[in-house]
């Protein structure tokens, strides 16, 4: 495509826009998700969920149950204070059901519950939440949300245990769940010995580094 034919297509673009401006809220939010995606399914990058952000209506939005993640009032105002002043910069991460369209966290909880639970943030944003999906079933959903927790080095010893056994209860093996969870081995049996589950760690050595 020549440079006049690029300008072409951003003009018509446009044009298109201005026609959308006059729309009502609901309207104009749906159209802009729409269009959000129509771009996304020709994007050479969308391979990677962040490429499609869509704002979904904050009452569609609710927590899993399984997160370990903590959040101490002193930090949840430093949340609140962080997007209040610069937005959201980072959307919540989202599983869609769609049976009952509903958005199931996976990360970001705490930026879920700034947008309902403060009147400034969520006035602002008129009763919507920035959301990007992935699409996994839930033993790997939980993976995920322990190793966006990791990765900020933000996790709950009891409630990283508790997501440990129910994995292994669920069929997942000691070194699948080391692997999905960016742990080592000893790791895995050291959280699963910390809630109780003696039975799985007859005839088990553990490393050194836990003396």
């Amino acid at each position: 495509m020549s440079a006049r034919d690029k300008n072409e297509v951003l003009s018509e673009f446009k044009k298109l826009l201005r026609d959308v401006n006059n729309f009502p809220l609901a309207e104009k939010v749906l159209l802009a998700n729409e269009m959000k995606r129509l771009l996304f399914e020709m994007s050479p990058l969308n391979a990677e969920p962040v490429d499609l952000i869509q704002w979904v209506p904050a009452d569609k939005v609710e927590g899993n149950d399984y997160n370990p993640n903590k959040v101490a009032p002193p930090e949840m105002r430093l949340l609140h204070l962080s997007i209040k002043e610069d937005g959201y910069t980072q959307p919540i991460v989202a599983y869609h059901d769609k049976e009952l369209d509903k958005y199931v966290v996976v990360d970001g909880f705490h930026r879920n519950r700034v947008g309902k639970e403060y009147e400034d943030v969520a006035g602002r944003i008129r009763g919507y939440l920035p959301v990007v999906t992935i699409d996994k079933p839930i033993v790997e959903r939980m993976a995920s949300t322990i190793r966006h927790n990791r990765a900020r080095g933000t996790h709950e010893v009891r409630g990283m245990a508790d997501i440990v056994a129910e994995l292994y209860l669920k069929g997942v093996s000691d070194k699948k769940i080391a692997e999905q969870l960016g742990m080592e081995k000893d790791e895995v049996l050291k959280l699963k010995q910390f809630v109780g589950l003696g039975d799985l760690f007859k005839n088990r050595d553990f490393s050194k580094s836990w003396i």
